[in-house]
């Protein structure tokens, strides 16, 4: 068929033509929204899910009902390499601006501008402080220690303040959360304890991979009481189904029943896999109804494409060694996988695989989802580890 009308859109954070099974995150984003812009108390949340459940999609839909209630917006994704007041500071300086520019200057505007002065220079960060008003002097003793979890709860409380002068909400969205160092994570939590305390018209919604909720715990012990931790699955088998079918009904196409499930099945109903089979299928198929026979046409070019790009880009951030403890897992089959049986297929003791283990926690390739269990956090990588990595062979002693 014509690939210009293909309706599939596989991709990074690509929003796909029909979004199914995620209503219930979406209302629930959407009551904490209005009711924070009412003034009332609601939790943040950060949804959690392994690649290719379609997170960073539902973070972007919420981007755009924040949008429709008239909320400043502060979008980051984390990096394992970048602090959180690096990321922050460019998008705070820029909402207190748009802040600034709402009505004439009042004292809370005057007062989040000094704080934010004092906390660039607190923590020795250069961002846009040229562009502040000159006459905007930094507020001393003011978020100006140069800890973050000092600093952080006074800036976001001076940011609340002037949000809530102007009578405009502050909503601070992050993907990939889970790759914020502990204190960093620490830091953020305790300032929207604050401004949760404080009653301040701003809110967090977050998503990142499953191991955040353990960070979270590890960081305060309380982040299980200030925000909630929606899970972001697989599609079930109905969803799946509608994920597909739907796009081309539209454009007056069908799937056959069998074939219909016959993606479904393979692709276990991950929203990224759904996309990328039915791209490829919709290019394989002479015409409707798309059937079995251009399933199997399509499915070694989907294959090449995911191995390629969707698995590759994560497998060549591995060391040798980091290749082998997860290629290990793939050899004890479907997991999740006990500590011990890793060990013992690596012919060493669990004991010794401990910082290895918590690298690969690290740079989100596993993670446990339950004492002394690990899992992949990408679906279906353990197929692709046993296609690129035919033989299974532990390494020597001295290898390791």
């Amino acid at each position: 068929m014509d690939p210009r009308q293909n309706p599939f859109a596989p991709g990074a954070g690509n929003q796909p033509p029909e979004l199914t099974g995620r209503l219930d995150m979406l209302q629930q984003a959407d009551i904490a929204l209005q009711r924070v812009k009412a003034g009332r108390h609601a939790k943040s949340f950060i949804a959690v899910g392994l690649r290719g459940v379609g997170k960073t999609v539902l973070l972007n839909r919420v981007h755009e009902l924040a949008e429709g209630h008239g909320y400043k917006i502060i979008q980051v994704e984390a990096h394992e390499d970048k602090r959180l007041a690096e990321l922050l500071a460019p998008h705070l300086r820029r909402v207190l601006l748009e802040l600034d520019r709402l009505g004439a200057l009042n004292a809370a505007v005057k007062r989040s501008l000094g704080v934010f002065k004092s906390f660039l220079s607190g923590l020795k960060l250069k961002y846009g402080e040229a562009e502040l008003a000159l006459d905007i002097e930094p507020e001393a003793g003011s978020a100006d220690s140069g800890d973050l979890e000092a600093d952080l709860p006074e800036l976001f409380a001076a940011i609340g303040r002037a949000a809530r002068e102007r009578n405009v909400p502050v909503v601070l969205l992050i993907d990939e959360i889970q790759y914020l160092k502990e204190r960093d994570m620490s830091a953020l939590i305790m300032a929207l304890h604050r401004v949760s305390q404080t009653g301040l018209p701003m809110l967090m919604v977050a998503v990142g991979l499953p191991q955040v909720v353990a960070l979270s715990g590890r960081s305060k012990s309380y982040a299980e009481r200030l925000f909630d931790f929606p899970a972001v699955d697989a599609l079930s088998f109905e969803d799946a189904e509608r994920a597909l079918a739907v796009p081309v009904q539209e454009q007056n196409v069908a799937f056959r029943p069998d074939a219909l499930q016959t993606i479904v099945r393979t692709t276990q109903g991950y929203p990224y896999f759904l996309q990328a089979w039915g791209y490829q299928v919709w290019n394989a198929a002479a015409g409707s109804p798309i059937t079995i026979a251009d399933i199997e046409r399509a499915t070694p070019k989907v294959m090449a494409n995911l191995d390629e790009s969707f698995f590759r880009v994560r497998f060549d951030r591995l060391t040798p060694t980091e290749k082998t403890y997860l290629r290990a897992m793939a050899e004890l089959g479907p997991g999740p996988y006990r500590s011990g049986d890793i060990a013992t297929k690596l012919d060493r003791k669990v004991t010794s695989l401990g910082p290895l283990r918590n690298g690969l926690i690290h740079k989100g390739m596993i993670y446990s989802p339950a004492h002394g269990d690990t899992a992949f956090t990408v679906p279906l990588f353990d197929a692709f580890l046993r296609r690129i990595m035919p033989e299974f062979q532990a390494p020597s002693r001295a290898q390791a």
